[in-house]
């Protein structure tokens, strides 16, 4: 039954309390916080009130015999855990469904947690850098960090913590990095990195290389160039794809651990009627068609659209007031999984993230549902 697995998992976390203080077992507390923010729980306040309301439904599964846990119980469990311990008995947790990652596209990016500043004492914003596997859904990990700026050396770090063996990787400008590109080599993995003018020199001979393409009388072979056409919401977006495996030229190519291909993605928008162009380009490990090229690059978008934007609109991630670090990272960390638990959920396709999370308030036979798509390993 997935929440005895849920609290087997979830008790095994190092609790740091002291020993006559813990009312409320680890696992007791952790549970009702990942069940509560399936519900639509904000924070601690909103957990102990649902711990409240649903006492008799969790009564079935935990042990409440001493009642449920108030809200500074919440706080300071949270406040108080390893940050790490936490996320990888979240990961085991889903860990199934990640164990192959073959050919699928696990996006890194950062997000500032806006809300989370302490003027007190001088700290900025926090800002969480995640893994997302972008086919599934899944976080595989995060790490916060003090500045957006802190991702260049974040990523490594979080990569260390992670599996991405047989993953393309794909990351943004500022990860663009040889540093970076090494490490998903050596864990494994192949890399899409964006280029743009942190690097203006490796970009001017990158857009040589496709501009001595464009000269050329004979056109590029089917298998590098491609053309994707979409239509929605008023707009239609025509992406053509090159790719060229002509790296040698690129003065400090060899720097690059395992740089077998650049890729030029030239966008077309009309909106309106009215029409822009651009082009964006990426460095690669990777030696396959234009098509794939094409799809691996557009998955890597998943990380902004389904988990940044759900996490802000949805989780109301942005406006949340928890401001010490350990207390925001572990809350967002329960929030990634909640996500990801009610993204698979599919027995009533189409419905929203919002109106699953309705619904598993509603009737609690559906957040066991929810809760079922924890691995069973």
């Amino acid at each position: 039954m997935a929440p005895r697995q849920l609290v087997s998992v979830l008790s095994e976390v190092p609790d740091p309390r002291v020993a006559r203080t813990r009312t409320h077992s680890i696992g007791s507390v952790l549970t009702i916080a990942l069940l509560a923010v399936i519900n639509g729980a904000e924070g601690w306040e909103d957990m102990a009130e649902f711990a409240d309301v649903r006492e008799f439904w969790l009564g079935g599964f935990l042990d409440l015999s001493d009642g449920t846990p108030c809200a500074d119980t919440f706080r300071r469990v949270f406040e108080a855990i390893d940050t790490r311990a936490l996320g990888a008995a979240l990961h085991r947790l889903v860990s199934d469904f990640t164990a192959d990652l073959t050919d699928k596209v696990v996006a890194i990016d950062g997000k500032t947690m806006r809300r989370s500043f302490d003027r007190r004492n001088g700290r900025s914003p926090l800002h969480m850098v995640t893994a997302w596997v972008a086919e599934q859904g899944i976080s595989l990990g995060q790490l916060a960090t003090e500045e957006k700026s802190n991702e260049i050396t974040a990523i490594p770090e979080l990569l260390a913590t992670i599996d991405v063996r047989g993953a393309t990787v794909t990351i943004d400008a500022m990860g663009c990095q040889k540093k970076i590109a090494a490490a998903i080599i050596e864990g494994g993995a192949d890399y899409a990195l964006a280029l743009k003018d942190n690097h203006p020199g490796l970009r001017a001979e990158v857009e040589k290389v496709f501009e001595d393409i464009a000269s050329m009388r004979r056109r590029p072979s089917k298998r590098n160039v491609c053309r994707v056409e979409s239509k929605g919401h008023g707009r239609t977006e025509v992406r053509t794809v090159t790719v060229s495996t002509n790296v040698a030229s690129l003065t400090d190519a060899s720097d690059w651990n395992s740089l077998r291909s650049v890729v030029m993605v030239e966008r077309e928008r009309t909106v309106d009627e009215r029409t822009s162009k651009e082009k964006a380009y990426y460095l690669s490990s990777l030696v396959v068609d234009a098509a794939t090229f094409e799809k691996r690059i557009r998955a890597h978008w998943s990380i902004e659209n389904t988990l940044h934007w759900t996490l802000d609109v949805v989780f109301h991630e942005d406006t949340s007031r928890v401001r010490s670090r350990g207390g925001a990272t572990n809350l967002a960390a329960i929030r990634k999984l909640a996500l990801s638990l009610l993204k698979m959920e599919q027995s009533r396709p189409g419905k929203s993230m919002a109106m699953k999370r309705k619904r598993a308030g509603w009737e609690p036979d559906y957040a066991f549902r929810i809760l079922s798509m924890i691995s069973r390993n």
